[in-house]
């Protein structure tokens, strides 16, 4: 694990936004999986702000790592949020955008969603292969939408599943574990405080990480990068 730790939320999406920039511009063609949650929001900003002119949106295919079972004008949805925070400041083709189709059947949307993956990535071993997976974690150490009660998921033989959020029973379409890991690059940002104890736990191996599906990240290329700030990361070991 590459883990690197930066002041707080902002410098978090100011790194990454520079380092998300580098990997796109040596590409000709580029596939991203996007997450949801507090900071993306904050890198979509900073991408939408000073990465506008610098990047070529037009290389870039997006698709997203798990959606809520919403339609695309629905407050939770990530696909909304994206266009709100970048796609509607930059210039990227809509022919680009892949979206999961929140407002559908969520078992024909998660074969939808599959083929499509299938057709437009290169296949390893049969698996769809993404240039970069981001990727945040829960404070249960849920990630995508594969949470802890359901982390059989994880290895399901469908490259897209249908999860169940514990609390509200609301469903969601993601991917599964062996896409993820089949990523040429794998990120993960995480911040807040809330997240430190299952950030100790993963990347320290303490008794009882296996439980947390964001410990089964562990892309094939050996390419992962934790992303965190101060706060999520206090209480690991200083070496």
């Amino acid at each position: 694990m590459d883990l690197r730790v930066y002041k707080d939320k902002q410098e978090v999406a100011e790194q990454f936004s520079n380092y998300f920039a580098e990997k796109v511009n040596k590409a000709e063609t580029f596939h991203v999986a996007l997450s949801g949650g507090s900071t993306p929001k904050i890198v979509f900003d900073v991408l939408a702000q000073n990465f506008s002119e610098k990047i070529a949106w037009k290389n870039i295919h997006f698709y997203w790592g798990d959606e809520r079972c919403v339609p695309p004008t629905d407050e939770q949805s990530n696909y909304k949020m994206t266009v709100e925070h970048l796609f509607s400041k930059i210039a990227v083709p809509q022919e680009n955008i892949h979206r999961i189709l929140g407002e559908n059947d969520p078992n024909r949307e998660a074969l939808r969603y599959a083929n499509l993956l299938e057709i437009n990535l290169d296949r390893v071993e049969d698996v769809p292969q993404f240039d970069l997976v981001i990727l945040g974690m829960g404070d249960d150490g849920h990630t995508a939408s594969i949470f802890p009660h359901e982390i059989e998921l994880w290895n399901a033989q469908d490259h897209c599943v249908v999860a169940t959020h514990p609390d509200t029973g609301q469903k969601r379409v993601s991917i599964n574990g062996k896409v993820i890991n089949m990523a040429k690059e794998v990120a993960f940002l995480v911040t807040g405080s809330s997240k430190a104890e299952k950030v100790k736990a993963i990347s320290e191996k303490t008794e009882g990480f296996e439980a947390y599906p964001a410990s089964l990240v562990n892309p094939k290329s050996g390419n992962l990068i934790w992303f965190l700030d101060e706060k999520a990361a206090f209480g690991l070991s200083k070496n």
